[in-house]
């Protein structure tokens, strides 16, 4: 099974034969060891439709890695809140925060009414402030050598930069065949600097018959929340360069380590594995544009979008 249909079944799958593991937030999950789901870009952009998957959020994340950003001024100033608490947290935990007690605040915001509205206040303050104060918006919106750095800067052992994303570019238009069209975000020596480790770890291209397909191997998945985004975001990078290498749009492959169900999403996992399946929406990219180094958000269009409802759920940090 291919598309939505196996990422539901993929759903089902670990809901059914998960196995209960705690993790790193404390929230627990029910997880699964591999998996792989495959979409063919050409009968339409893999936006799930079960629920409504906010596109500007995935394109605006996009540009923001391939621009070479680690700073979240950038997602703020695009209304993009999606990495927030990481760098909230630094905050918080440092010797210049001076508010209220945010402790654990992923968790107590969800269980404690007056600890959320402190926590509203104070996320609005940081936003502010990270918006407005490029002193403290170096200091703390900053994410460490996360996905752009290690994309556009990857710092050898030589004191050079490599451009992953420039180069793989180069490659897949001058030596087609090669098997080497590979882009790794896993950095064991910036690990220690990364606000979160990449889960979404290495990509590969791979050109056959006039197409461009995508294979990602992401170490960890939280399936309700982050992998449907994870799909639309490389299913976007694939047409963006194939764009830019003149060639069609062939498979987006996405290939699993572990891929859980946090415990707190199964009743939102549930309602959306009761909803029907509709056809997938249509990408429009401005072709005028040639190089992927050259795109903003106005660039892009979803056509034909007409899924369920969102599902709100709670993001474990």
């Amino acid at each position: 099974m291919t598309g939505e249909h196996a990422y539901l079944e993929l759903c089902e799958h670990i809901l059914k034969k998960g196995a209960k593991k705690e993790d790193r937030t404390g929230t627990g999950t029910y997880s699964v060891f591999g998996g792989q789901i495959r979409f063919d870009l050409s009968n339409g952009f893999p936006l799930l439709t079960t629920k409504k998957v906010p596109f500007r959020l995935v394109a605006s994340e996009l540009l923001w890695f391939i621009k070479g950003d680690t700073n979240i001024r950038y997602l703020l100033e695009n209304n993009n809140n999606i990495w927030n608490e990481w760098a909230f947290e630094k905050w918080i935990k440092s010797e210049e925060y001076k508010g209220p007690d945010m402790t654990n605040f992923g968790n107590r915001s969800q269980q404690d009414p007056i600890f959320k509205e402190k926590y509203k206040s104070e996320m609005a303050r940081f936003k502010e402030k990270i918006l407005h104060d490029n002193d403290f918006a170096n200091k703390f919106g900053d994410l460490g050598s996360v996905y752009g750095k290690q994309w556009r800067a990857w710092k050898t052992s030589k004191n050079d930069t490599i451009d992953q994303l420039k180069d793989v570019i180069e490659s897949i238009r001058t030596k087609p065949d090669s098997r080497r069209h590979i882009v790794s975000a896993w950095n064991p020596e910036d690990l220690p600097s990364m606000a979160l480790p990449p889960c979404h770890a290495l990509f590969q291209f791979y050109v056959a018959e006039g197409k461009l397909s995508c294979q990602l191997y992401q170490r960890s998945a939280d399936v309700f929340l982050g992998m449907p985004f994870n799909m639309a975001s490389y299913a976007l990078l694939t047409h963006l360069i194939a764009h830019e290498t003149d060639l069609e749009v062939g498979e987006f492959v996405h290939t699993l380590g572990d891929a859980h169900i946090y415990a707190n999403h199964v009743e939102q996992i549930n309602t959306q594995l009761g909803r029907d399946v509709k056809a997938l929406p249509k990408l429009k990219i401005n072709k005028e544009k040639n190089s992927i180094f050259d795109f903003e958000l106005s660039d892009f269009e979803i056509m034909e979008y007409n899924p369920h409802p969102a599902i709100k759920a709670p993001i474990a940090v």
